[in-house]
């Protein structure tokens, strides 16, 4: 008896699922019928082995590749569209899904129809054998138990093993009929039987499965607790906000429409028309922003169905397999959550309910004419794009401390018009970079044509971050950076030597102007003790060259006019 025949339950034929009430996890999606030897899809999707034969292939690997080991064909999934590839083997050379067979097992015991013995094919199957995984008649069952080679092995009732539920069964070893995958090659990374240890696996480390199960369902248990599950709730989410926005779509356009009707009843048939016009502008416009929305909820779909088939899976491979069927398919099972966890990227999360509000009928808005008549009232559907937002205005190029600094915010659409409306939400901060503490109060006036000035008055000198937001996101460019200056006078000075000097080499001599010199005594640079340097006249910062250094009596001889000059305050 071949492997197949030991694994797949026997079935009626023409084994096509009947009416009633029938367990999805035992049929193929691809032929209807109950699985027949189950073959596990990279993307944990289960189908016929011979339903996976004859799916069409998707593309094929070039010459180049053709020669290199690993997949041949690339096949879509039917369940998920996904691109599977498929080993050289085909289909035989897929995991096996222990957990499907399972369940088709199950399900053939739950029918009403009888079972026929594996052994001589008399209907009335009364028993299974646990180790062959035969179901046998009673005259079978006794010859079974006699045997010496079958005289130990576990013989159930099909009546004991339907009120069960839930069916265990061993899973046999390819090489060697009859014995069951009880240990894990570890160089390998395959469950074996123990006589492939003995023999094909004999210098390899091989241990029990029940001492590396916990390792190994672990990894499974971290992907799945720790990257899909918080990401499968993001993914309900956002299909949940896409249906919100959905219903808001069609809220306002209903409620655009309502208006356009009112509106349209006080004019005669040119308005009437106008009227049809607009309504289908509104269709237009609904059936544009409704395929975005339908595309990113299947999108969201898609990506939902994958994570929680993967979730599925895994925790039912978990829960309900055992050592060796969750050694059997952790592989492919580890390698599709990984890709899941770590690869996969969600759809863009869906648009908030109030873009819909972009939608709107302008009443008074002249619309030309039909059939001669003037005409009003226009639909907008004008949605402010942030990223094409723009900042105008030489307030963001430069400011000085006290003066009002000033810039104008311009809304825009994706298409890069200017939007004809006010009413955003904008956020302007201005920060001082050094000084966290020292923020400038910014006023924003909407002036109700998509434009915003904005004004304000800084009080530190220094680098500022300036902050522009549209509804809670910057525009390009934000922050920007601004250096304010410090504000400037004109002051006039007494023209004189240094103070150091003036004082015949006090150092604590200053300037009896109302300004100050930078750096006191130090600001001279005559060659004489304390001063090595270049002789020069100075006032309040000012610097003028001089053969000699002269008395202050002398300087306001040379120069009686007041040296001016504009200096920091």
């Amino acid at each position: 008896m071949s492997q197949a025949e030991r694994e797949e339950p026997p079935q009626e034929s023409g084994d096509r699922v009947q009416p009633g009430p029938v367990n999805p996890r035992a049929v193929c999606k691809v032929c209807q019928r109950l699985y027949r030897e189950p073959k596990l899809l990279p993307c944990l999707h289960t189908f016929c082995s011979d339903c996976i034969e004859r799916l069409e292939p998707f593309s094929r690997r070039g010459p180049a590749e053709e020669a290199r080991p690993g997949a041949a064909v690339t096949v879509l999934c039917p369940d998920c569209d996904s691109e599977v590839d498929l080993p050289r083997a085909g289909p035989a050379g897929l995991t096996t899904d222990h957990l499907a067979l399972d369940e088709v097992f199950l399900e053939t015991l739950v029918t009403d129809g009888p079972l026929g013995c594996d052994l001589c094919g008399e209907p009335g199957a009364e028993g299974r054998c646990e180790e062959c995984c035969v179901n046998l008649c009673e005259f079978c069952c006794q010859a079974h138990r006699r045997q010496r080679r079958t005289a130990s092995h576990s013989v159930q009732g099909l009546e004991e093993l339907k009120a069960g539920g839930r069916l265990c069964r061993p899973v046999l070893c390819s090489v060697h009929p009859g014995q069951e995958l009880r240990l894990f090659c570890q160089p390998c990374d395959l469950p074996v039987c123990p006589e492939c240890a003995a023999t094909l696996h004999r210098d390899h480390r091989c241990c029990p499965a029940h001492d590396v199960i916990d390792r190994h369902g672990d990894r499974i248990r971290e992907l799945v607790s720790a990257h899909l599950r918080p990401r499968l709730e993001r993914l309900e989410e956002n299909l949940r906000k896409v249906d919100i926005s959905q219903d808001a779509l069609q809220a306002r356009v209903d409620s655009a429409a309502s208006e356009v009707r009112a509106f349209a009843r006080g004019y005669a048939c040119a308005v009437e028309a106008h009227c049809l016009t607009l309504l289908r502008r509104l269709e237009d416009i609904r059936a544009q922003r409704r395929t975005q929305l339908h595309l990113q909820r299947a999108q969201l779909q898609q990506a939902l169905l994958d994570v929680r088939g993967a979730v599925e899976f895994a925790e039912r491979l978990l829960s309900c397999g055992s050592d060796a069927e969750i050694l059997s398919a952790k592989g492919v099972t580890l390698r599709r959550l990984a890709s899941l966890a770590e690869g996969g990227r969600d759809p863009r999360p869906a648009p908030a309910p109030e873009e819909a509000a972009a939608l709107s009928f302008l009443p008074a808005e002249p619309a030309g004419e039909v059939q001669g008549y003037p005409v009003v009232g226009v639909i907008r559907c004008q949605a402010v794009d942030v990223s094409r937002c723009s900042v105008e205005g030489e307030g963001l190029q430069s400011a000085t401390v006290g003066q009002r600094g000033h810039f104008t915010l311009v809304c825009r659409d994706s298409a890069g018009q200017q939007v004809a409306r006010g009413g955003e939400h904008v956020l302007v901060s201005v920060v001082h970079k050094e000084k966290r503490s020292c923020t400038v109060e910014a006023t924003v006036s909407d002036r109700g044509d998509g434009s915003y000035s904005v004004t304000f008055t800084p009080e530190e000198a220094g680098p500022h971050s300036v902050w522009v937001c549209v509804r809670a996101q910057h525009v390009k460019g934000s922050p920007f950076s601004l250096t304010v200056q410090r504000k400037f006078r004109r002051h006039g000075g007494t023209f004189h030597c240094c103070s150091f000097c003036s004082s015949g080499g006090d150092r604590e001599a200053r300037c009896g102007c109302p300004g100050t010199m930078p750096g006191g005594f130090k600001g001279c640079g005559h060659a004489h003790q304390g001063h090595p340097g270049k002789p020069h006249w100075s006032c309040c910062g000012s610097t003028v060259e001089s053969s000699e250094c002269l008395p202050l009596s002398v300087l306001a001889a040379v120069s009686p006019r007041a040296h001016l000059r504009t200096v920091e305050l």
